[in-house]
């Protein structure tokens, strides 16, 4: 006689098996998201890439080409940066 448990088990043998379960339904319920995440995030468009220049940039590129003399520089540039006085009267 190998089994002097009456072949059955025990609490702990309950416990342990339920623990088990448990341990591997959570596996495979976490790796099943995270492969759908994984895939979810390859399958959408692509973000596009921002490769124009900054306002500025182009300012200054036309500023170095001499298609804009100085003052007119100095004048966007200043609405650019929001440095711009009102109009409509002489600045104070």
């Amino acid at each position: 006689m190998t089994y002097w448990n009456g072949h059955g088990m025990n609490g702990w043998g309950w416990f342990a098996m339920s623990l088990g379960t448990v341990l591997v339904w959570a596996v495979l319920i976490v790796a099943g998201v995270l492969i759908v995440r994984a895939f979810g995030r390859a399958s959408g468009p692509p973000a596009p890439a921002d490769d124009r220049p900054a306002a500025a940039q182009v300012l200054a590129e036309r500023f170095a080409r001499g298609e804009i003399d100085e003052d007119e520089y100095r004048r966007r540039a200043a609405v650019l940066r929001g440095d711009v006085p009102p109009t409509g009267g002489p600045s104070p």
